[in-house]
């Protein structure tokens, strides 16, 4: 199911960042820093909730542009951040055409949320400039993680089906570098965050668009 109103559910109380943020964020600033010596200082933040991660990036001299099928994030966007260019969409939408193209796309803990990937990844293709940097999070899976997961009993705690809009896909980095070069990106490579690196909490994707 690809309508928007299907996901325009996902709730947020607050426009705080969440916990994940936490231990996401000083890697994601730390990889746009690097790119803000060599690009314009511009993103797009594909999923971008209640607006948290928009307005940190925003003060650390980003201009800001992104979307979200939440109604209550971008109701959160509009009374706590009115100044960010956030808005309601999603990335089934022809978002290049109604935003044009950017060095940098962000987008964190979003595609494990995705109904249809593809579409998703080709999305993210089309937002970034030739040469442009994607910068994905999810929660990792591998072997040793799913394996601790099953030995202390909280696969169903983790995996749980009984989250309205929650995650539906389980990423592994072969599976999401699969994703991403199938849709044209090329030079993946993966960060681990959030605890050790066999047991990480998230990883981050960082791709490039080719020239």
């Amino acid at each position: 199911m690809k309508s928007t109103d299907a996901i325009a559910g996902y709730h947020y109380a607050d426009a705080v960042s969440n916990p994940s943020h936490g231990y996401l964020l000083p890697a994601v600033r730390s990889e746009l820093a690097a790119l803000a010596d060599r690009v314009p200082q511009r993103l797009f933040d594909l999923g971008c909730g209640n607006g948290s991660v928009g307005a940190i990036l925003h003060r650390d001299g980003w201009d800001v542009t992104g979307v979200d099928p939440s109604t209550e994030g971008i109701q959160q966007v509009r009374s706590q951040h009115p100044d960010l260019k956030l808005e309601f969409g999603s990335a089934y939408d022809d978002l290049a055409a109604r935003y044009g193209q950017f060095p940098v796309v962000i987008s964190l803990e979003v595609v494990e949320h995705v109904y249809a990937p593809r579409d998703y990844a080709r999305s993210l293709y089309d937002l970034l400039e030739p040469g442009g940097t994607a910068i994905i999070s999810t929660p990792y899976h591998g072997y040793l993680k799913n394996l601790a997961l099953a030995v202390t009993g909280k696969m169903d705690a983790h995996f749980t089906a009984l989250w309205d809009h929650g995650h539906i896909k389980f990423w592994s980095i072969r599976t999401l570098s699969n994703l991403l070069s199938e849709a044209g990106l090329t030079d993946v490579r993966f960060l681990r965050v959030g605890r050790v690196a066999p047991l990480a909490k998230s990883m981050i994707a960082i791709a490039r668009r080719p020239n």
